[in-house]
């Protein structure tokens, strides 16, 4: 065990420290501590970005956490920073995570206690563990989730063109600087910095670093469900308390509210915030959150009292944060109808959105890749959160459905669902749905919601009910306002080009892609906004036909 120490702030230390695996793999980590002889309860964080960097990106540095008591682990995981072995991703973790933990517990600067934290990867290492590992006191995953295909790379069923391309060149770059191949970093970095990753990233992929999660994910991602990797938390550790952070305009959502079902489902009673945050940018008051969640859990004389509520949620269009207020009854959700006369691509005022409604009409959508509809805002694009999308609905591709003036307001909370039957002319389409707000004044709508679905094979060719579900929201939108859908055929670059057949992988714009004429009709066409939370704790999500 090497040993570091170096004073900052005059009350905070730290030194380096190795775990030797049973399989004689060494594995780094950082300590901080208070500067003062003691044991502290543990904070672990296992991550593979380097343990300088300490996920500092959305976390105080570890000498805040450690200022305020704690001993705080930072470790480089197999294979990454200054850990040996070769990384292989999120199935290495479980094991690895059960000989961390025993031996954190056992540092002569611990008390025993051990709490963990992190986001995206460094929360799926907090929830997965050999099966009989003792659970630490606490956990607070953010931003992340279990299932590889709902949680980590798609939604219904369309690959993360331009997050997932970003990270797995971002892995395979750290790969490249751990061997020294700086030629090879400088690509992949410069693909990053100009944009041609959006072109060039599967290619870049393959040829260096073919084995990695991201291009065994893209390579899979036309495949059915069974043939997907979803991690397995104990349920012995969802009973744990358990802090879970989601942002509105992350793509790991889905997997947060997961978690708190199964947390729920097993006994557990997580405490959660959703808030106005993006995978990167969080809000300020979180970091306050945590410690608050640490000092309640792993300290004697903790700080505050227990909390009487256990869902804060940020409404994006109030801007300010709310319980869930909401707890609809199976068939009584908010529901409209979408109706048309055959011309909501081109008139604003033809497609209608009708309250407690059946829809009604056909609409004919026509993709043209060679000038795809672009993505804005939302959990998926490069830009996220909510944007204007008033000239993008002016667009002769996508087909607009608009409410009547509210004449009172409408809280829209939970999870919305669109049911539309839709065929169309090749073997392959995608349904990229927004919802929005249309302000008073009409000169902006704000984005305020985006789904997607992917239907590839024979089964496109048939006309047959379709059910896109959208990122989950909170909403208020009041008297005189509208409610918009927009449909269109792509939304680019958040997911990739379908090629409008069933045997090439999504991609860039390119020569073989189709056109692609979709026929949508209405008459059983349903918008629906599913609970958040029910009595047995999550509602079961639905699943795109």
């Amino acid at each position: 065990m090497s040993t570091k120490r170096i004073n900052t702030i005059d009350s905070v230390c730290w030194r380096d420290a190795t775990l030797t695996l049973k399989d004689d793999t060494n594995l780094v980590s950082r300590l901080w501590t208070p500067n003062k002889s003691g044991s502290w309860p543990a904070l672990l964080m296992r991550q593979p970005y380097g343990r300088e960097i300490a996920s500092t990106v959305t976390y105080l540095h570890p000498a805040w956490w450690a200022s305020h008591g704690y001993l705080v682990v930072i470790q480089d995981v197999r294979g990454q920073g200054g850990s040996s072995g070769s990384f292989s991703g999120f199935s290495q973790e479980a094991l690895d995570t059960t000989e961390t933990h025993k031996w954190v517990r056992a540092l002569p600067e611990c008390n025993g206690k051990l709490g963990t934290y992190g986001f995206s990867y460094q929360g799926l290492t907090q929830l997965v563990a050999k099966e009989g590992t003792p659970p630490p006191e606490c956990m607070a995953p953010a931003m992340t989730g279990l299932s590889e295909k709902e949680h980590w790379s798609s939604d219904g069923g369309a690959f993360w063109w331009h997050i997932g391309l970003s990270w797995g060149l971002q892995l395979a770059a750290l790969k490249a600087r751990r061997i020294k191949d700086w030629q090879t970093w400088e690509i992949l970095r410069r693909s990053l910095e100009d944009g041609s990753y959006l072109r060039d990233g599967p290619l870049l992929l393959e040829k260096y670093d073919c084995e990695g999660m991201v291009f065994d994910w893209l390579k899979r991602s036309k495949e059915s469900q069974s043939n997907w990797k979803t991690h397995k938390a104990l349920e012995s550790w969802l009973k744990q308390p358990i802090l879970l952070i989601g942002g509105w305009w992350d793509p790991h959502l889905k997997g947060i509210l997961d978690l708190y079902k199964q947390s729920t489902l097993a006994g557990g009673n997580p405490e959660i915030h959703i808030g106005p945050a993006s995978h990167l940018d969080w809000w300020e008051e979180v970091q306050q959150i945590h410690l608050d969640f640490f000092n309640r859990n792993l300290k004697d004389t903790p700080t505050k009292a227990p909390l009487k509520e256990r869902h804060f949620l940020w409404n994006i269009t109030n801007k300010q944060w709310q319980n869930s207020i909401h707890n609809y009854r199976e068939g009584s959700y908010p529901a409209w109808g979408l109706v048309s006369n055959g011309r909501a691509c081109m008139d604003s005022n033809d497609g209608q959105l009708i309250s407690n409604s059946k829809g009604g009409g056909t609409e004919h959508l026509v993709h043209d890749p060679w000038r795809p509809v672009p993505a804005i805002g939302g959990h998926l694009s490069t830009s996220p959160g909510i944007k204007d999308r008033k000239s993008l609905d002016l667009r002769s591709d996508v087909a607009t459905f608009t409410s009547p003036e509210l004449t009172k307001a409408i809280h829209l909370e939970g999870i919305p669902s669109l049911q539309l039957i839709v065929e169309a002319d090749q073997k392959g389409f995608d349904i990229c749905v927004a919802l929005s707000r249309i302000n008073r004044t009409k000169d902006k709508v704000e984005q305020l919601s985006t789904g997607f679905l992917r239907v590839l094979g024979d089964q496109a060719l048939q006309s047959q009910e379709r059910k896109v579900t959208l990122q989950a929201i909170l909403a208020e939108i009041q008297e005189g306002e509208q409610l918009r859908i927009s449909i269109a055929g792509a939304a680019w670059p958040a997911i990739g080009i379908n090629p409008g057949n069933d045997h090439q992988i999504c991609k860039a714009p390119c020569p073989h892609c189709l056109v692609i004429t979709m026929k949508i009709e209405l008459f059983q066409s349903k918008l629906e906004i599913l609970p958040l939370f029910s009595q047995k704790g999550l509602h079961d999500l639905r699943k795109p036909a």
